[in-house]
């Protein structure tokens, strides 16, 4: 007896972790975003630049681990030729391999812009992918606090025109050569006082959230937080946590939270990494007065600490000071929706010669789900093309020749392509598609002693008449709008109404 063939079994279709599906809302809503932020670069003078995802893993910098297969972190394989290759972390390390490759030939400074996705192999939690894009403008060749300040600007003009209103956001400015004065200060210069400088940094940012006294805490022996648990410290002396904190805590702001330099420089006095920092702010602060930007859009803050082993100068950060609730009823802060800073040091790495380079990296993902969160991002799909109804199937290529009609003249269109046995289905079809309207003709339009007619029916009236009251004179008066009858030969200007009435322009 012949064994039975065994079932194929079925694959289970799943979702890698931490990556995510996006239906046409949401690309519809990021086109949108990116075309917006990509119209103020250019306003700056910046120029587009692409580079690929993937790039030689040791130009990746500090990103590259220090084992045989460098895959945390990062997404690596090993090619044909016995090279690691990685999906890149960010959009800065292959610029600044794409510019020390094609220096001799760029004009400096250059002033780039690209975005796309980035990918990192960390552990995905709730709002944090593994893969997620991000929107980037650089300027390299500059060591001009001038390319510092304009990165701070063009943030600022960048939140406004995605419609974040003055006063809701924040872009928050520091240097890290304050920071690394301060811990020079104390005693924490050299390698071997790495490891306290990067407990010390990380306390600092977490100011936000523990407040000062939390941030003492971790500055000293150790904080225990609300679940019980134990973070050890950087085990600095009170001394030393006062002058970091005096930093930190600024009493160099005046009653206005104006910047004072002096009073900056008086605290790092005694060493000079940090009176520079202080005066690289001085001149930052100083362009953005000029330009108008100190009503609260930019503002110095000693807190900001970004890219630990990555900025060696200037560094900023956006903040949106916006609040709002999840499905839950829970209150949200987003907090940090793009940053950057001077990184003097990346593109060095290739050339072997200092190269002065500054950016600012947009998070379009996060900020995207901060927009829509707050009503400034629309979460409906884009409106779909006008669908042509199938009413005949022996008569395809006349309805094909519709179709090719609207699209001479740039409307978006298609052919029903099911089954075209029931309309109803067809109906329903172009209601998931969110088209603005149907065209229907069956034998009797065709055929009609005065030339043949089309239905052309409002699909976007129609919702709405479906909503209303259909004794109220509003629903009589406007159902004719709903579905008409026009020759044939006006189907391009009916179809054109229909769209001027909802304000529809696919450009």
């Amino acid at each position: 007896m012949a064994e039975k063939s065994k079932k194929p079994q079925k694959l289970r279709a799943r979702l890698p972790r931490g990556l995510a599906d996006r239906g046409p809302a949401e690309i519809a809503a990021t086109r949108a975003m990116v075309e917006t932020i990509r119209e103020v670069y250019e306003r700056y003078g910046f120029e587009p630049v692409e580079t690929p995802a993937f790039e030689y893993t040791d130009a990746l910098g500090k990103f590259l681990p220090d084992q045989d297969r460098p895959n945390e972190g990062v997404f690596s394989l090993q090619d044909d030729d016995e090279q690691w290759i990685s999906l890149r972390y960010d959009l800065t390390a292959p610029l600044a391999r794409y510019v020390a490759e094609n220096y001799d030939a760029l004009p400096k400074p250059y002033r780039s812009y690209r975005f796309g996705w980035v990918f990192r192999n960390e552990k995905p939690g709730p709002g944090r992918f593994r893969q997620f894009m991000q929107f980037d403008a650089d300027t390299v060749g500059s060591g001009s606090p001038a390319a510092d300040a304009e990165m701070c600007m063009m943030a600022a003009d960048t939140m406004e025109a995605l419609g974040i209103p003055r006063g809701s956001y924040v872009v928050k400015v520091n240097n890290r050569k304050v920071l690394d004065g301060v811990l020079e200060s104390i005693g924490l210069g050299g390698e071997e006082n790495a490891g306290r400088r990067l407990t010390v940094l990380r306390a600092i940012d977490k100011l936000d959230r523990i407040s000062d006294q939390g941030v003492k805490a971790l500055l000293g022996e150790g904080r225990l937080d609300e679940s019980g648990d134990f973070t050890k410290g950087a085990g600095l002396t009170f001394d030393q946590i006062d002058k970091v904190m005096s930093v930190v805590d600024p009493a160099w702001l005046d009653n206005d939270n104006q910047f004072n330099v002096r009073q900056l420089s008086n605290i790092l006095s005694d060493v000079n990494l940090g009176r520079e920092g202080a005066e690289e702010l001085r001149a930052i602060n100083e362009i953005v007065e000029s330009s108008g930007y100190n009503d609260g859009r930019i503002r110095i803050d000693s807190t900001v600490v970004r890219g630990l082993e990555y900025y060696t100068g200037a560094v900023f950060e956006v903040e949106l000071l916006l609040e709002t609730k999840d499905e839950k009823g829970r209150p949200i802060r987003f907090g940090s929706v793009g940053g950057g800073g001077r990184y003097d040091g990346l593109v060095s790495r290739f050339r072997g010669e200092p190269v002065p380079a500054t950016g600012f990296s947009i998070g379009v993902s996060r900020l995207q789900a901060a927009l829509t969160m707050i009503g400034k991002l629309g979460t409906r799909p884009a409106t779909g093309p006008v669908v042509v109804t199938v009413f005949d199937r022996e008569r395809l290529a006349d309805y094909q020749k519709m179709v090719s009609q609207l699209r001479a003249e740039d409307i978006r269109a298609e052919l029903y392509l099911g089954n075209p046995k029931n309309m109803g289905n067809q109906l329903k079809y172009a209601d998931k598609r969110n088209s603005p309207c149907v065209i229907i003709q069956g034998s009797d339009e065709k055929n009609d002693p005065d030339g043949a007619q089309v239905i052309v029916k409002d699909l976007i009236l129609g919702a709405e008449l479906a909503a209303l009251d259909k004794d109220r004179d509003d629903y009589l008066q406007r159902q004719a709008d709903a579905q008409r009858k026009v020759p044939q030969l006006g189907m391009i200007d009916e179809v054109r109404r229909i769209l001027a009435r909802h304000d529809i322009d696919w450009n």
